[in-house]
């Protein structure tokens, strides 16, 4: 894992419609060192852009614009690495259930207790730590792949086939030699 990754304050947005709840979790996600950032619709959160560091959300099932299930199955298109805890006043089974079939790392009632959250929290920042570091690690593959040339391209392909360097040279009609130094 890198550094700035696992040195990076995390964020805890929470997505609530109302105040009172975000003002109180605002303060107890301040508590815990975390950074807090807090949005009152669904909308608002999805303009702000993407976060590099570990992250997760705080998220209100009951939102004026789009719901938090219907920002859930959005989010897990387009920010895979942010799991989500799901907060509500009118819990029911089919909506908590939905809600964990689609990944919720917590489904909690208000009031809840803080430790309960705080826990939640905690294992979604690890997640979130953990898949931002692949992430990072695929990217670099990536970069490294890209440098390559078209005839490295080839050879790489055909090692990791499982042909040794002299069946990559006789297939290529080069030495095996050159195989070894690509």
């Amino acid at each position: 894992m890198t550094a700035s990754i696992s040195h990076a304050t995390p964020i805890v947005f929470v997505v609530d419609d109302d105040i009172s709840v975000r003002e109180s979790l605002e303060l107890l996600i301040s508590c815990e060192g975390w950074k807090p950032e807090t949005f009152a619709s669904a909308q608002e959160f999805l303009i702000r852009p993407r976060p590099d560091v570990p992250s997760c959300l705080v998220l209100d099932v009951s939102l004026p614009d789009l719901s938090g299930l219907d920002l859930q199955n959005r989010l897990a298109r387009e920010r895979t690495y942010m799991p989500i805890m799901f907060i509500t006043g009118h819990a029911d089974i089919p909506t908590s259930v939905q809600a964990m079939k689609a990944g919720a790392v917590e489904f909690l009632t208000k009031p809840f207790k803080d430790n309960l959250l705080l826990d939640a929290i905690r294992e979604s920042l690890d997640r979130s730590r953990l898949a931002l570091a692949r992430q990072m690690e695929m990217r670099m593959l990536w970069n490294r792949y890209a440098s390559l040339t078209g005839r490295e391209r080839q050879v790489m392909a055909l090692v990791v086939s499982g042909l040794l360097n002299k069946q990559v040279g006789g297939e290529l009609g080069i030495s095996e030699i050159t195989v070894k130094a690509m």
